[in-house]
């Protein structure tokens, strides 16, 4: 036998209260949703039918009057009585897009605040008022009542604790927040607080006074004076709006907090959805007439239209940037200078972002701060480190050598720069590798070569517990003494070996099956052409020969921001005591 649900009411108020909606504030928004779905109603089949909600505040009670459709007694049995029945647009028999929720849950978050809820309604269809009186234990009653024009009051009276719902501050407040952009007049005690429409209208208004406007009404609701305003327009999704342009870096990470209407009530102070993430340098204010709100009516609806309104808006965003390149490049350069990673993200998936960022985004290079373009205009092929450490090992050397470098080290740099083929297929992108230096050092001559071979054989001696090669160049500049040159093979293995002389017997033998002899050993090489150099060459002891070549390898690591191990630190530290004990002469003993 089929059996029909019961429904706790109480139970359900709990469970709206706690995990559906995120205040009881909420409560003001439902009522101000239904009395504007039924000004709406109405005056989609009179024209001429007055468009006004009042809201009044006395002692503990609220009221929120409107002229709109009113119900039926019928209705208010189907609609009022019933939770989760359909839509009231539906039952109203008016096309779904022009209301923004229904009856049902709407009504219940009114027993968030108060215990007993009485509606008094005339339907403009004819007949009696009628009067409902619901309660939270989920008993309810129907009966006549006194109203003379067609429309709706709704009546609540403060349960104990929910007082500050019902202050009069409180009160108008909440309805500014929800309905300033109302097209018609909301009144609370008498005040109007909306009629005044969306500050993005398109008027008679001049446009630097529209302008004027849209930026007053930034620095209102959002608190900064933006760096732009773009006009956004998606037909499809029933949206207008405008998206007001960051005058300070954003956090990439931190979700942007977009303001959404839906029929010019707020959905929503916090939308996160709305925008692509790469746009996280623009705050948006929009209104929508066709995206779906969540069941909450507090965020939007992750649907198709949702991810469409999305990528029409990244569109918005993307050619305003082109557009500004075209006619006002200094004030590009300013947004660039504040919103870089942001536009270095759309770069990664847009060719045409690609090339603005080629164009216009100067970046570090070991010979000066320059566009990709001019970079490689002056040096066609483009040279690029990896990381910022890379850069700072490299560079200087690399420059001595004729070689132009990018550092690649900052964020979504090195991705950009491996893309400028897509711009240009005949365009060679590399990343600068040690051998790119050594291949430009010149060789010692043979003879000198021949006499340091003791020298060599003892200062590799003394390397060979580190893994190191020890070679002997001449380049420039010649102040430099000494480079230490790792690949990306061997500064693997190296690290993989550090790795494991810290970890426990268990973790190293995991670490071991990774390990791999490679012959591309990290080489420290000695520059011939410095004086101290020829001096350390001309070493015959042994042991100042391994205390000098050892004191050259800590500086090679500590000028080249490498990673220092254990053992490095070690020998810094013999090496530094070493040198000490060389200059320090013992005292004459009595």
């Amino acid at each position: 036998m089929n059996r029909t649900f019961q429904v706790d009411l109480r139970g359900v108020v709990d469970l709206l209260s706690h995990h559906l909606y995120s205040s009881p504030r909420v409560y003001l928004r439902e009522l101000m949703q239904n009395a504007v779905d039924a000004v709406t109603a109405r005056r989609a089949v009179d024209g001429e039918a007055p468009e006004e909600i009042a809201v009044v505040i006395e002692d503990r009670t609220l009221t929120i009057t409107d002229t709109g459709v009113g119900l039926t007694e019928e209705q208010v049995h189907e609609l009022l009585a019933t939770i989760g029945r359909s839509s009231k647009r539906d039952q109203l028999g008016f096309a779904r897009h022009e209301f923004l929720g229904q009856f049902g849950i709407g009504l219940l978050s009114a027993f968030l605040v108060a215990d007993e809820v009485r509606v008094i309604t005339r339907s403009v269809e004819g007949g009696a008022a009628v009067e409902w009186v619901g309660r939270s234990d989920g008993t309810y009653r129907i009966g006549p009542a006194e109203r003379e024009a067609p429309g709706t009051t709704v009546e609540l009276t403060a349960r104990q604790g929910s007082e500050q719902w019902f202050a009069e501050d409180t009160v108008t407040e909440l309805c500014a927040l929800f309905g300033s952009m109302l097209p018609f007049t909301v009144t609370v005690q008498g005040k109007a607080v909306s009629g005044t429409g969306t500050p993005w209208r398109k008027d008679d208004r001049a446009p630097g006074q529209r302008m004027a406007d849209l930026v007053g009404h930034a620095q209102d609701v959002l608190g900064f004076t933006p760096f732009d305003v773009i006009d956004l327009n998606v037909p499809e999704a029933g949206l207008t709006g405008v998206a007001y342009v960051l005058p300070f870096p954003a956090n990439p990470a931190e979700h942007a907090g977009h303001r959404v209407y839906l029929k010019r009530m707020l959905l929503t102070e916090s939308s996160d959805s709305l925008l692509p993430g790469w746009a996280f340098f623009a705050r948006c204010v929009v209104d929508a007439g066709e995206l779906r709100p969540t069941a909450s009516r507090e965020a939007l609806y992750a649907d198709g239209l949702l991810d469409s309104t999305r990528e029409a808006l990244g569109e918005h965003l993307r050619g305003w940037l082109v557009g500004l390149a075209r006619t006002d490049p200094a004030r590009l350069g300013r947004f660039l200078e504040i919103h870089h990673l942001g536009v270095k993200a759309l770069a990664l998936h847009d060719d045409e972002m690609l090339r603005l960022v080629e164009q216009w985004m100067p970046m570090e290079t070991n010979v000066g701060r320059m566009t990709l373009a001019d970079f490689r205009a002056r040096h066609g092929d483009v040279r690029y480190t990896l990381t910022t450490d890379d850069f700072r090992q490299m560079a200087a050397v690399a420059a001595a050598q004729g070689l132009a470098v990018v550092n690649g080290g900052y964020t979504y740099d090195s991705e950009i720069i491996a893309r400028l083929p897509l711009l240009d297929p005949e365009q060679s992108v590399r990343r600068l590798e040690p051998t790119d230096l050594m291949t430009r050092f010149d060789s010692v001559p043979s003879t000198t070569e021949l006499e340091l071979r003791p020298f060599l054989t003892t200062a590799q001696r003394a390397m060979d517990q580190l893994g190191c090669e020890v070679v002997l160049r001449s380049f420039e500049p010649a102040s430099l003494p000494v480079l230490y040159l790792v690949d990306r093979a061997a500064a693997f293995q190296a690290e993989l070996r550090s790795t494991k002389d810290r970890v426990d017997e268990l973790w190293a033998g995991v670490l071991a099956a990774f390990d791999k002899p490679t012959d591309d050993r990290p080489q420290l090489v000695l520059n011939h052409r410095n004086a101290l150099v020829r001096r350390v060459c001309a070493l015959r002891e042994p042991e100042k020969v391994a205390l000098a070549v050892e004191s050259l390898y800590g500086q090679a690591l500590l000028l080249g921001y490498h990673p220092i191990r254990p053992a490095d630190a070690a020998l810094l530290n013999r090496s530094f005591l070493g040198l000490l004990d060389q200059a320090v002469p013992l005292e004459d003993q009595p």
